[in-house]
């Protein structure tokens, strides 16, 4: 068993959810985290191995439009994935990296956290909603965030990752549909409120009674309008680099 401590507050009590208690999913990154929390693990390892780095200016152009654009970004991004985990063997050796980028990292993780997007978050809990995080990134990764908040008891739905051809990659991505379906795996079926940035989670926002959309890219809002019931609020809870209504 890993022993990994984290600096973070004295936790609060909430109250447990009950079982009809509503159901309110975020997404992590560009929702609770200004930025691709994935995206800057990968970095870090690529950056501190030369080989990797170059490997990784190699295939940048064919991974980078792969990326860039919806129906292929899962496999531009395995592609990264490949080349940042190269040498690893298991999830939980993967898991041990993870583990030391946050704790190496924590005042710049921090200052990623979005304030006001945290206190919707423990407001939801305080109010006694079931409370669940699904993300594209790495579920340790994004519990190893939370923990800093003191907000690591969330349940946490992410990519699945394995071991492929001498590296550690996705082996399942929460994103788009898949997304959807590894929340009714879990069992949680009807949502009440969704809040994401992406126009990957359409159909978590669409799937939702009421969806949120928040720091959405500025050339995405008027989809978001045209696709989401009238009236779905679009706001920006922090990033300077995306649109959005500021919050009341």
């Amino acid at each position: 068993m890993r022993c990994v401590s984290y600096s973070s507050p004295m936790t609060e009590t909430y109250p447990t959810p009950r079982d009809d208690a509503p159901l309110v999913v975020f997404d992590f990154d560009h929702t609770l985290y200004d930025g691709d929390s994935g995206s800057h693990l990968f970095a870090w390892l690529i950056r501190g191995n030369p080989l990797r780095l170059l490997v990784a200016l190699l295939a940048t152009p064919i991974l980078g439009p792969l990326v860039a654009l919806l129906p292929t970004r899962r496999r531009g991004i395995s592609g990264y994935v490949w080349i940042a985990t190269f040498g690893l063997h298991r999830a939980r050796e993967f898991n041990a990296v993870i583990d030391r980028y946050v704790l190496t990292h924590e005042a710049e993780i921090r200052r990623r956290l979005l304030p006001h997007a945290l206190a919707v978050f423990a407001r939801h809990r305080a109010d006694g909603d079931r409370v669940v995080v699904a993300t594209g990134a790495p579920p340790e990764l994004a519990r190893a965030i939370l923990a800093f908040v003191a907000q690591q008891d969330v349940p946490v739905i992410g990519s699945q990752v394995g071991p492929r051809l001498g590296a550690v990659t996705a082996t399942r991505h929460c994103h788009h549909e898949e997304k959807m379906r590894m929340l009714r795996e879990r069992g949680y079926g009807d949502i009440d409120v969704a809040y994401s940035d992406s126009s990957a989670d359409l159909p978590l926002l669409k799937a939702a009674k009421a969806p949120v959309v928040v720091n959405p890219k500025a050339a995405r809002v008027r989809m978001f309008q045209q696709v989401l019931p009238p009236g779905t609020p679009i706001l920006n809870w922090g990033c300077r680099d995306r649109a959005g209504e500021p919050p009341a």
